[in-house]
């Protein structure tokens, strides 16, 4: 191949970049948001390692949630109990662990997330609730338990190793919870877009009687990914109770709406079809980012809250092809 061919295939592949960019937009506007916090609040730190390692560590519980929520909006349903599995799932694991040690604290947490995911999936595959319906109420009833077991009180965790292990701890500079958010963010990419699972998960929320005629139990698809996101959601919570040793159960309250802006942010269809987890973990990493820069400009929480709603409204709808 000549250089002029090869030059003309690199400028043919960035002009179709270019031109698909709404498909691209999270990554541009991630960038484009950065360089802006970076130039106008470089003065107040924003960019100080510290700040930085902060963004990480305050999204990371985000983008765990938020990579198995783009299989259940990619299946073409929704799970709006995430956020207080978390906090049920949090004072399960302190309560445990205070009881029997972190082994114990650590099955309590998965436990807890394995049966809200199964009564979920139950109740929308079995019985034919809806998930926006069946998640929605369990939101309400996760909380009860948690502000019932836990006397509204926070449960302390003493365990140093479980701390460590479960977000508090850091290798060097590099917090743990980095760590946890690369690893299932690459085993989420790989099981979407690489076996025969994510294909089947996508084919659902394709087109669902599709799929069904071509061999694939969609039902089975649909109990599957939402009992994996009750599980992320119970592994968030446990991450949440290590960072802050403690289980409370206002810990993930309201980051529903910050999972599934993330998800679709990246490019994830609320219709079902279509999903990307490495999208996910930018959108994620995207709300966190506007957060942090919100607060260091000294906005007050009820301009943060309108600013981050425009921002974000502003990115899905320009990722929105014609």
């Amino acid at each position: 191949m000549s250089t002029a061919e090869t030059r003309d295939g690199g400028g043919g592949a960035l002009r179709a970049w270019l031109g698909d960019w709404r498909q691209n937009i999270i990554y541009i506007g991630f960038v484009v948001i950065f360089v802006i916090f970076a130039v106008t609040l470089n003065d107040r730190g924003f960019l100080n390692p510290n700040n930085l390692l902060n963004i990480i560590r305050q999204t990371a519980m985000i983008a765990v949630m938020a990579i198995a929520m783009t299989f259940v909006l990619s299946a073409g349903e929704i799970d709006l109990s995430v956020g207080a599995v978390a906090g049920l799932a949090s004072v399960t694991v302190a309560l445990s662990i205070a009881a029997a040690g972190p082994v114990a604290g650590v099955l309590a947490g998965l436990a807890t997330g394995l049966a809200v995911g199964v009564f979920n999936g139950w109740l929308t595959t079995r019985i034919g609730i809806p998930s926006f319906l069946t998640t929605l109420a369990m939101m309400g009833i996760a909380k009860g338990v948690a502000m019932w077991v836990s006397d509204t009180a926070a449960v302390p965790i003493l365990h140093q190793g479980y701390a460590w292990v479960f977000g508090g701890g850091a290798v060097g500079r590099i917090p743990v919870l980095l760590f946890w958010m690369l690893v299932l963010g690459v085993i989420g990419h790989f099981t979407l877009k690489r076996t025969s699972f994510g294909r089947r998960v996508l084919a659902t929320g394709g087109g669902e009687t599709a799929a069904r005629f071509s061999g694939i139990n969609t039902k089975s698809m649909k109990f599957r990914v939402l009992v994996l996101s009750s599980l992320a959601a119970s592994l968030a919570g446990m991450l949440y109770a290590g960072r802050l040793q403690s289980g409370r159960f206002q810990l993930g309250e309201g980051d529903e709406l910050s999972v599934i802006a993330a998800a679709v942010l990246g490019g994830t269809s609320l219709f079902g079809g279509k999903g990307t987890v490495i999208g996910t973990i930018v959108g994620a990493l995207m709300i966190g980012l506007i957060n942090n820069g919100l607060i260091l400009m000294g906005l007050e929480f009820s301009q943060q809250l309108i600013a981050r709603g425009g921002i974000i409204i502003l990115a899905v709808a320009l990722s929105q092809k014609r």
